[in-house]
């Protein structure tokens, strides 16, 4: 078995963060603020009197729908995703493209300052931005930042660090229990233990007990709210679509009909609620990305609702979708931009199926046959945003994975575990998948629905 390690820590796959996208909306502001406090630490922030954000390939093709601009611009304020009131973010794009100035600490920004360039790539990657800070025409720093899906950045030129680093590091550095790099590995380091627990120890060795413990209920508390605030949430979405909220009107109907919440169609309902408050871009988890960030809260949520929530439950759900989810990351991917829709509702899917059948009893094989089962149904999906915002067909789409992610699970809980294709299989034909698939279909607009629904 290799001695590399893939797991990604739950705090950091599922992260906190504000709609409409992960990669479009919650790395770009990372990339802003962490341009900003490089600036800082050399000295150089006071001297500044322009920045310049250029917005390459995919978030130049759907940035303005995704809220990119205005990310950026936030995370040049200082503001983070994880705190930041997301009155504060949106809305300043509108300005500057009417002709507006807006202030970042001092430095007067217009339209002209934000570079839209769809056909730029970095080595071909599909979501990278150019940050420049001039002084009086002289350039200060600048830096190309690549948005990898699910809120994670890189910066170009930065040693390759993260999970799977090898010996050598800093004995400080906190080091992973258990060395993976796929799910046979997995299941070979699980043996006769639970998935849950093999991430339970990680998650200890990256961040200690106490932290761990508080970092999961503060996702599944948040995961929560998200829920219950967009199962109250009304009016229009923004954008021109005129998307109508329906996750509140539709659980009054269903209350009307049944008296309760947790026949199988209010499973739909939790989900269409956390992705109409992501396209209002309000607070989410990621989970593995924002427009695939109600598949797994809802799963869950319709899972231990008539429990009373059980703590344990939710531990497990979240710990066995993390090791899986960490596998699909570091094999294929979870970027729309990168892979089609396939790679961020596909994994979420997965993901989800593979949480509520741990928590149903599954066996270690009955868990891989279910997230194997609702991936394999999802190679090919597309991205094609209609008007580039994270509506049509996304917040639909979750609800279906929702429902499919369960179907998983029963099929699932009905066999053995044995089945034909094996769940590494389909993680890597979903990567050449989204290798093969057109750049017309990966979040760009420029394919599909997005070409083919006519706006009004």
């Amino acid at each position: 078995m290799t001695d590399r390690g893939v797991y990604v820590s739950a705090l950091e796959l599922f992260s906190l963060g504000i709609g409409p996208s992960s990669s479009h909306t919650v790395g770009p502001m990372r990339a802003g603020a962490m341009f900003r406090d490089r600036l800082a630490a050399a000295g150089d922030l006071p001297r500044v009197t322009r920045f310049v954000v250029r917005l390459q390939g995919s978030l130049a093709a759907t940035g303005i729908g995704h809220g990119s601009p205005d990310a950026v611009i936030a995370g040049l304020r200082g503001l983070q995703p994880e705190t930041v009131d997301p009155d504060l973010v949106h809305g300043e794009w509108d300005r500057l493209d009417a002709g507006e100035t807006i202030d970042v600490d001092g430095v007067s920004m217009n339209k002209d300052d934000i570079v839209f360039a769809p056909f730029s790539r970095h080595d071909g990657h599909p979501n990278s931005l150019v940050l420049t800070a001039e002084a009086d025409g002289e350039t200060l720093l600048s830096e190309t930042y690549l948005s990898i899906g699910g809120g994670f950045i890189e910066r170009v030129g930065d040693p390759e660090t993260g999970a799977d680093a090898g010996a050598g590091e800093d004995p400080a550095t906190p080091q992973l229990r258990h060395r993976y790099a796929s799910i046979a590995e997995l299941m070979e380091v699980v043996g006769d233990r639970r998935i849950a627990d093999i991430a339970w120890e990680d998650e200890i060795a990256l961040h200690g007990e106490e932290k761990a413990q508080a970092g999961l209920d503060l996702i599944w508390s948040e995961m929560r709210s998200c829920i219950e605030r967009g199962l109250e949430g009304q009016g229009v979405l923004p954008g021109r679509l005129g998307v109508k909220r329906r996750a509140a009107e539709g659980l009054r109907k269903l209350r009307e009909r049944d008296g309760c919440d947790t026949a199988e169609e209010a499973l739909a309902l939790y989900a269409l609620a956390v992705n109409e408050e992501n396209a209002a871009g309000r607070r989410v988890v990621t989970a593995p990305t924002n427009g695939a960030a109600g598949v797994l809260p809802a799963v869950l949520y319709f899972a231990t609702v008539q429990g009373g929530f059980d703590p344990e439950a939710i531990r497990t759900f979240l710990l066995t979708a993390t090791a899986i989810g960490s596998v699909f990351k570091a094999n294929a991917s979870i970027s729309g931009a990168e892979a089609g829709c396939q790679a961020e509702v596909g994994s979420a899917c997965a993901m989800a199926a593979a949480g509520i059948t741990a928590i149903r009893g599954g066996s270690v094989a009955q868990i891989e046959n279910a997230a194997e089962i609702a991936l394999e149904h999802h190679l090919g999906l597309t991205c094609d945003p209609v008007g580039g915002l994270v509506q049509i067909p996304c917040i639909e789409r979750n609800a279906v994975a929702a429902s499919t992610a369960l179907t998983a699970c029963r099929l699932a809980l009905l066999g053995d575990g044995t089945h034909v294709v094996p769940l590494d299989t389909t993680i890597e034909t979903m990567r050449q998948t989204g290798a093969d698939m057109s750049e017309r279909y990966k979040e760009t607009s420029t394919g599909g629905l997005a070409v083919n629904v006519v706006e009004c």
